[in-house]
């Protein structure tokens, strides 16, 4: 053999590859249906024989995967509960005065209930009687006008355009500190009217169904007219009814108090509101009768 044919032999056998050895020859494809085995990378993620059922259960739930449904959901459910917290906790302030109180405040207000209910009763009691008045007396006109002065007086008083006299209490507040205001008389005002006070004026000034009560400063305007502490409330009513309705837990006297004002209840048999307020003809309202 020639030099150049040597040469080019050998070229050859650096150019082929050495036989592979068994060790490093690729694994041949598994047959078909042959489940126990797979790709390597399919083996990878097959669980580990050594976790338990809890193990797996907390890698399947976490992390989370949220989507956006599930998320809207969640934020409703978020609302619902918030709101419905809010409504019960509103509910258990509104009732806690009630919850706190003594058995004597709880009779006492039980009391005002009962009296209150009486009240209507005799009401309705009294105008079933003028009804019947009305329906059996042989001179119906002299009786209906006798009914009708009366039911101009009673409104008169109510009105505020007559004095008036009789049963009730004065209450007076003591506001050194100013802190007293209107709202807090109001308040008081409605809390008498709601247990059966029939007249009323403050300081001089006639309360009637109108009346409106703003701040001025230190002080309180009634219908425009400023008053100044001590405020003195005279009243006429039930002695027995409007007392215990200002000293209600969480009441009147109590609201007072708590801004340092001092409320003082005296029990009367004659009570005189001799302030007066001028009739106004109302600019629309008409008897419908006409």
């Amino acid at each position: 053999m020639s030099d150049h044919d040597e040469r080019n032999a050998n070229r050859l056998r650096r150019e082929l590859p050495d036989e592979v050895p068994p060790s490093q020859r690729p694994e041949q494809a598994p047959a078909a249906g042959d489940a126990s085995e797979g790709p390597p990378a399919e083996r990878q993620h097959e669980p580990r024989a050594g976790l338990t059922g809890r193990q797996r259960l907390v890698k399947g739930l976490w992390p989370p995967r949220l989507t956006r449904a599930q998320l809207i959901v969640a934020l409703l459910l978020f609302g619902l509960g918030f709101g419905l917290a809010v409504q019960v906790a509103s509910n258990s302030d509104g009732d806690s005065a009630l919850r706190g109180a003594r058995q004597e405040d709880l009779v006492r207000i039980l009391d005002e209930l009962d009296d209150r209910t009486q009240r209507l009763e005799d009401e309705k009691q009294g105008l079933e009687k003028q009804r019947d008045e009305l329906e059996n007396s042989s001179d119906q006109a002299e009786e209906a006008r006798k009914q009708t002065l009366e039911k101009e007086r009673q409104l008169g008083v109510l009105a505020g355009t007559v004095a008036a006299q009789g049963p009730g209490i004065t209450v007076t507040i003591q506001d050194t500190k100013g802190m007293v205001e209107a709202d807090m008389l109001l308040d008081a005002v409605q809390e008498l009217r709601a247990a059966g006070a029939e007249a009323i004026q403050v300081n001089g000034v006639r309360v009637v169904a109108g009346t409106y009560l703003t701040d001025a400063g230190t002080s309180v305007s009634v219908d425009g007219n400023k008053i100044n502490a001590p405020y003195r409330f005279q009243v006429i009513g039930k002695p027995q009814d409007l007392e215990p309705a200002l000293n209600i837990p969480g009441g009147v006297v109590q609201t007072l108090e708590k801004e340092q004002a001092t409320v003082t209840v005296e029990r009367s048999g004659k009570i005189v509101v001799d302030a007066l307020r001028a009739a106004e003809r109302p600019d629309y309202a008409r008897s419908s009768s006409q």
